[in-house]
């Protein structure tokens, strides 16, 4: 059976070639991203493996499946990018990752704080500069401060629990509430009340029709004056251009993005030599106060060695009738 990826890297060939080779399985890599114009390299391959930023429109899964395309595998946890109820007028089954390493992205987001709170971005760029000033590099002390953590599935529960150990108060937000969180003495609040108290708030809630724009000029508002935002999540969860009013006024202190809103024609590829398109990101890069990472979080050893497992046993077992991780219309 023919597996095509679409916008692989290195990483994905590292990863998914040095997965035990007993698949039976006859793997190729794409480094172009699935469009309606690059869906016809995958004729002849049954199984198209997608990655998040992957166009999966009607248009294009019509095209993978006049190609002979049966199976579409997302190499993510995420599906909010695909036309469900065309992939099932047109027979195409779909399968995702539904969890991998909760750890990896947890970890970036605690990576991103620590890096905005000790101004570690500023300091790092100074030094070899020559500049040993510490001024400007004033930060504070993690312990005792309020956590809104919105969304606690796997992702946010990792994260709570490394929060907590910094001796942090924490807040949640989610219609279903999880008793890890209970037990580390989380209070569950409305978003709007977490917002207020927080001094921290992190996204780890999934992109769906009640979340896109969660974090909006509204909510911006209710947020403590000089509040830290983090999102590791979705990027559509932030009306971005929001983020420009709070960051010139104050209303927000501290933004760590991993993700953004229009990041499918930007992130995974090297642009350094191109100028800038995007005036939104542009002028968020200009803030001193911000740090933006591409997309990263999800990138370890061990999150990338899961993801290859699961997807390369999510189409062995599609394969042999005995289907897992079905994304359903």
């Amino acid at each position: 059976m023919r597996v095509l990826f679409f916008s692989s890297q290195t990483y994905d060939q590292d990863s998914f070639s040095n997965t035990p080779a007993d698949h039976g399985l006859e793997l190729h890599f794409q480094p172009a991203r699935l469009s309606e114009d690059t869906a016809p390299l995958a004729s002849g391959h049954e199984v198209v493996c997608a990655f998040i930023n992957d166009d999966l429109s009607a248009p294009v899964l019509k095209r993978l499946a006049a190609g002979g395309t049966r199976l579409i595998a997302l190499r993510s946890a995420g599906y909010n990018h695909v036309d469900l109820a065309a992939a099932k007028q047109l027979g195409l089954a779909v399968v995702r990752v539904p969890a991998y390493s909760p750890h990896a992205v947890a970890e970036h987001a605690v990576a991103l704080i620590l890096a905005l709170n000790r101004r570690l971005h500023r300091a790092y760029n100074r030094t070899r500069e020559g500049n040993f000033s510490l001024h400007g590099l004033t930060g504070f002390d993690l312990h005792g401060k309020t956590v809104g953590v919105v969304g606690t599935g796997q992702i946010g529960a990792a994260f709570a629990r490394i929060m907590a150990g910094f001796g942090c108060q924490l807040l949640a937000y989610d219609p279903y509430p999880n008793p890890e969180l209970l037990a580390l003495g989380a209070r569950y609040l409305e978003l709007p009340e977490l917002l207020s108290q927080a001094q921290i708030i992190s996204l780890h809630c999934p992109l769906t029709e009640q979340t896109r724009h969660l974090i909006n000029p509204q909510s911006l508002a209710q947020l403590q004056p000089g509040a830290m935002l983090i999102n590791t999540g979705r990027g559509a969860l932030i009306d971005t251009p929001a983020l420009i009013e709070a960051l010139k006024d104050g209303q927000l202190g501290y933004l760590g993005l991993d993700v953004y809103e229009e990041e499918a024609q930007l992130f995974f590829e090297d642009r350094s030599d191109l100028p800038l398109q995007d005036d939104v990101l542009a002028r968020l890069l200009t803030f001193p106060n911000v740090i933006v990472t591409a997309h990263q979080a999800f990138l370890t050893r061990e999150a990338l060695a899961a993801i290859a497992a699961t997807t390369l046993d999510n189409i062995t077992r599609w394969a042999a009738g005995n289907p897992q991780n079905l994304v359903e219309g």
